[in-house]
């Protein structure tokens, strides 16, 4: 276990703790039933401290309460490519494609007692996901009129929330090396721009721990947590097996 310390002071600070979880790529059923007890242990505590999830996910699509069948595109899927499963979840937001190469960003937080509000909690985690961006030299903006993280290029990361007894989970999915072809399967907004991915506005490779600590870090000083302890897996993940049919 390792902690990082904010180095900018430029919020004042309560007094909770960021348990950072880096999950590696878990299938989506076993990653929801940690984040159902997550979820659970949070709201039952005190204190003002939170929990991030990091990982990826298997080719997967999740429709949110603001998706239909009409966002998603399976026909384009080449026919040398796995099966892709495809979900309908409790947050907000519409049709998301999830692939690794795409890091998916999920506070646990008590959002009554680090006093922040469901709007704030948006933007606070979105420019979280922007100056982790920036800091990678790719520019990156919020849209007030709609969520996610955009690019020159297109739309870089997807937002969708739940909140439960006032602790959020679900979060934001930043693309960072997503194949092109798994971000054309869905149409997650209702503007009219592409997807796009970090890796696609820079020359170099981009390095995943890197990306992983400036996450960490940004979204502790988003939402003031002074000291986050970081560990690798949790132990009550279960680890679930997935058949994928693949065609010749």
């Amino acid at each position: 276990m390792s902690s990082y310390h904010s180095s900018e002071n430029q919020l004042p600070h309560h007094a909770g703790t960021l348990e950072v979880h880096l999950l590696g790529t878990v299938d989506y059923p076993a990653f929801l039933g940690l984040q159902e007890y997550l979820t659970y242990e949070i709201s039952g505590r005190r204190s003002a401290d939170g929990i991030l999830l990091l990982c990826e996910h298997p080719p997967l699509i999740t429709v949110g309460r603001q998706g239909s069948r009409s966002h998603i595109h399976l026909e384009k899927r080449n026919t040398a490519s796995p099966d892709v499963d495809v979900r309908w979840v409790a947050r907000s937001g519409g049709a998301f494609a999830h692939a690794p190469g795409q890091l998916a960003v999920y506070p646990i937080f008590p959002l009554d007692k680090i006093g922040v509000g469901l709007s704030e909690f948006r933007s606070r985690l979105e420019q979280a996901l922007c100056l982790t961006c920036r800091e990678l030299k790719v520019p990156a903006k919020r849209n007030h009129e709609a969520s996610g993280l955009w690019g020159r290029g297109g739309q870089l990361g997807y937002f969708g929330s739940s909140v439960r007894s006032w602790v959020s989970n679900h979060g934001v999915f930043l693309n960072v090396t997503t194949p092109p072809e798994m971000m054309s399967l869905t149409t997650p907004n209702n503007v009219g721009v592409s997807a796009t991915s970090i890796q696609a506005h820079r020359l170099q490779p981009v390095p995943m721990p890197t990306l992983r600590e400036t996450v960490i870090r940004k979204v502790s000083e988003q939402f003031q947590y002074e000291t986050s302890d970081v560990s690798t897996g949790h132990p009550l993940l279960k680890r679930t097996t997935q058949r994928i049919l693949t065609h010749a």
